[in-house]
């Protein structure tokens, strides 16, 4: 394998941590894919989304001012950290919701276009998360035929 973690700005290299979320957030979409139930698929296809904001949130930290803050979810931080990500933080925010319906045993709140739909934008996310760091991706879904 290659090394592709230069950032495309010529910054610095990413971290492995970067990388693992990365990493986490492509098997999570290929257990989405594979996902035995809607409920299944669509808490796969959240949890890769949230596993690339994770990634973005550790190329790019935030300095401590000292004060304590509350807890912000990573869609809350995620639009400071890259604006350009502003759009599938409101979109992935939203779905959070449903993602912990289904967590909690409330599986018929999804539906299989939810979770089919949640899978293509998961995918297209964290496709465009990959492209801002600099790490050539590839998506993980099977093409349709």
């Amino acid at each position: 394998m290659t090394e592709p973690n230069a950032d495309q700005r010529g910054g610095p290299r990413l971290s492995q941590t970067v990388l693992a979320h990365l990493a986490d957030a492509r098997a999570c979409l290929a257990d989405a894919s594979a996902g035995p139930t809607p409920a299944d698929r669509y808490v796969a296809a959240h949890l890769a989304a949230l596993r690339a904001a994770a990634g973005i949130l550790a190329a790019r930290p935030r300095p401590l001012d000292g004060r304590r803050r509350r807890l912000r979810s990573a869609w809350e931080l995620l639009p400071e950290a890259e604006p350009k990500l502003a759009d599938w933080a409101a979109y992935f925010a939203v779905s959070a919701t449903k993602r912990a319906a289904a967590e909690a045993g409330m599986v018929r709140v999804v539906t299989s276009t939810d979770a089919d739909e949640l899978i293509v934008e998961a995918d297209r996310f964290v496709g465009e998360v990959e492209s801002i760091l600099g790490v050539p991706g590839q998506s993980a879904l099977p093409m349709a035929g």
